[in-house]
């Protein structure tokens, strides 16, 4: 009785197992079905287009023939195209202006509206809609008309004896205009600050205006230190979207005057879609992939440097 009272035991914990191995195949199934149209769509438009392209950086390819293998020659030639170290260095000098003066702009802007005033809330949401269409095409063709030689803000510019003639068509003022665009689109960084700035204790501030702490040394010693990791997130996102502007310099100026604005971005269009030279573009792209992922790595690893949290730790 006691041998058939143990069999009957292991019979319905094996059940038992089996039913709860079932149950839990189901979830997953219902799980990868629910994520399967992303998961399609990430395979077919990221990870496929990826490897072609990675494929097709070791060719010459002119999309009306086959590809034909050129080993490592499209990233030896690279190094010797004097357009390609020029975009280089336009995007290098705009990335390392923009970003830093655009996220001061916005952390000013943020600090601002976190008075607490009554109709902040509308202005900071006004603010941000640069930030949704700054760079849609009617926006870049209003800017050249503003920056042009008969330009509203060319004309007031010409009266106060600042600048004279069309800046846009000017190498040395050209440059200075799409950073001006793209500064003045700084809303999505100033609403992330603005979150950042309402999770900072009120204690903190009315413990330091105890202790005698004027303004500025409360903004330098809790107010930047309790928003290094925003700062650390606002820096790499807009250190990312910096280094694959288009739109701005495609549209104001077509990279001119004399390559002056010339960004990564741009060339790579016009080298693959202008020029049909796709080997070369796309090992244009992958460069510009392990530049972006260089920069973004450095950030990390110096980040435990400066970057702090509200539990006293580091990154």
């Amino acid at each position: 009785m006691m041998m058939k009272g143990m069999a009957k035991k292991k019979m319905s914990d094996t059940s038992r197992l089996k039913l709860e191995s079932h149950r839990k195949g189901s979830d997953h199934l219902a799980g990868y079905l629910s994520i399967s149209p992303w998961l399609i769509g990430f395979i077919l438009l990221i990870v496929g287009p990826m490897i072609a392209s990675f494929y097709l950086s070791f060719t010459d390819y002119n999309l009306l023939s086959s590809p034909n293998w050129v080993g490592l020659d499209n990233y030896r030639a690279l190094f010797s195209d004097g357009r390609f170290l020029k975009s280089l260095e336009i995007t290098f000098k705009f990335v390392f202006i923009s970003v830093p003066a655009k996220l001061i702009f916005a952390l000013a802007v943020a600090m601002l509206f976190n008075t607490g005033r009554k109709g902040s809330s509308l202005f900071s949401a006004i603010y941000y809609i640069p930030s949704i269409i700054g760079g849609s095409v009617a926006i870049a063709v209003v800017w050249k008309q503003l920056f042009g030689r008969q330009g509203a803000i060319t004309q007031i510019l010409s009266m106060l004896n600042i600048a004279e003639g069309n800046l846009i068509g000017n190498p040395d003022t050209a440059l200075l205009v799409l950073i001006i665009l793209v500064i003045w689109q700084f809303g999505s960084p100033m609403i992330i600050f603005l979150a950042g700035l309402r999770q900072i204790p009120k204690e903190l501030y009315e413990a330091a205006s105890v202790d005698g702490a004027t303004k500025v040394k409360q903004f330098f010693h809790i107010t930047l230190p309790m928003l290094t990791p925003v700062i650390f997130f606002n820096l790499v996102m807009q250190t990312i979207n910096g280094f694959m502007t288009f739109t701005q310099s495609y549209l104001i100026t077509g990279g001119g005057p004399l390559d002056e604005t010339l960004f990564y971005a741009v060339y790579l269009y016009e080298t693959a879609f202008e020029y049909l030279r796709m080997g070369y573009a796309s090992a244009m792209a992958w460069v510009l992939l392990m530049i972006i992922a260089v920069i973004t790595l450095i950030f990390f690893m110096t980040s435990k440097y400066w970057v702090f949290y509200q539990d006293g730790g580091r990154y």
